[in-house]
């Protein structure tokens, strides 16, 4: 599937000196260091397009382009992954609902989430998958599972046993009961008739009628949602035989921790006898007015729309960016108007003839990202030289600013 347009990003003097990145791994809850390497593997889910880009998607990617931007800065590689589920039981009922055929909408969506992802600044991925054109790498996987004995069918759809893998439940660090809620609120079915646990989950569902299908080893049907994924990643990110874990970071929204990343590490456990991932990072869920921000509420915030209404892009990407990623938080009007005051500010100090000194600022910047992506503590040293600039400080190089702005937190100014 096509990605969006490629987005520039400036190179930094090679002056500066980048600590290695510590995040907070979901697996251990401990803030680790990411240990260095000359290509990082990064799998983070995408979207099903039966609605368009909401800010709670907004944020999410924007902090793993912060991740991807400051291992690519500190002079690594990044291969980065991202599928998008395009057929799914949401995009079904959303389709039927407002009477559209589901490949329309899902292509209507797509459409709009590439065109926020560019005007947020996302680097895209090097690979952008979606779930029909990974049918065959589902049904392979299925296949390799049923190998391992770890699959069995109720009435033609095939189920994974996710107590196969040893590790199952390590990631979400959930007791059961509070496994079988949240997997019947995200998709799955605990009850299931035929379950010989409640939380198998579904890798291949069988064709139901007025849905679409595709023919295969498995019989006519669809891919489950959480083998989706694992089949892309494992094929996508080609791990290294030697290497401890199949890739090194898997990351997504918290909401996503159970029972998606979970089951997709229960998967690739018992496919590869590994861990899926070094490093599960998770970003917090955005809220609206002191709701929580969800499609049932019907108070989502989509950025499409707020940047047709003329809302600056790096307003947005700067509001975004001055709470903590791992902090559950609210949009308001007052946040966005205060970003749009600050990134003005920046903008006005950004063209005065002579600026405050740049290397300090830009050295702050970088310790703040090093430590689990402190964007709030690295905005507020860019208030200040933004404040010491006006106030008539000089001796800096704009140009160097503008570069570090754009490289490290995507702010193109």
């Amino acid at each position: 599937m096509k990605s969006w347009p490629l987005v520039a990003v400036p190179q930094l003097n090679k002056s500066f000196s980048f600590p290695q990145i510590s995040l907070t791994n979901s697996k251990t809850l401990k803030k680790e260091l990411v240990v260095k390497k000359d290509l990082y593997r990064m799998y983070v889910c995408g979207i099903t397009p039966y609605d368009s880009t909401h800010l709670g998607h907004a944020a999410t990617y924007l902090t793993f382009d912060l991740i991807n931007r400051y291992l690519r800065a500190s002079g690594s590689d990044v291969l980065y992954v991202q599928n998008i589920t395009d057929i799914d039981d949401p995009l079904l009922e959303r389709a039927t609902r407002d009477n559209l055929d589901w490949e329309d909408l899902a292509t209507s969506q797509i459409e709009l989430f590439r065109g926020d992802m560019f005007n947020l600044r996302v680097i895209p991925p090097a690979h952008y998958i979606g779930a029909v054109e990974a049918i065959d790498l589902v049904t392979e996987a299925v296949t390799a599972l049923q190998a391992t004995g770890s699959i069995y069918a109720i009435e033609g759809d095939l189920f994974f046993k996710n107590y196969s893998s040893p590790d199952f439940g390590s990631i979400s660090h959930l007791d059961k009961e509070s496994m079988k809620e949240i997997f019947s609120q995200r998709g799955g079915n605990p009850t299931l008739a035929g379950k010989i646990d409640p939380l198998d989950c579904l890798v291949w569902m069988a064709k139901r009628e007025n849905e679409p299908g595709w023919p295969s080893i498995h019989g006519v049907g669809r891919p489950g949602w959480h083998i989706e994924c694992t089949a892309i990643a494992l094929k996508y990110l080609a791990p290294i035989e030697s290497d401890a874990t199949c890739i090194d970071i898997q990351g997504g929204g918290s909401d996503l921790i159970f029972p998606h990343h979970e089951m997709c590490a229960s998967q690739a456990k018992v496919l590869t006898d590994k861990d899926l991932a070094s490093t599960y990072v998770h970003a917090a869920m955005i809220g609206l007015d002191g709701e929580k921000m969800s499609k049932s509420k019907g108070n989502l915030v989509f950025v499409s729309k707020l940047i047709d209404s003329g809302t600056d892009p790096m307003a947005i990407r700067f509001a975004l960016m001055s709470q903590h990623y791992r902090l559950d938080r609210m949009w308001t009007d007052e946040l966005l108007e205060a970003a749009t005051k600050r990134v003005a500010k920046l903008r006005d100090a950004i063209a005065s003839p002579d600026v405050a000194p740049t290397k300090p600022v830009i050295e702050k910047m970088i310790l703040a990202l090093s430590n689990d992506l402190d964007t709030p503590t690295a905005l507020v040293h860019l208030d200040k030289w933004s404040l010491d600039t006006t106030s008539g400080v000089s001796g800096g190089d704009v140009k160097e600013l503008v570069a570090a702005l754009d490289a490290l937190l995507g702010l193109s100014l």
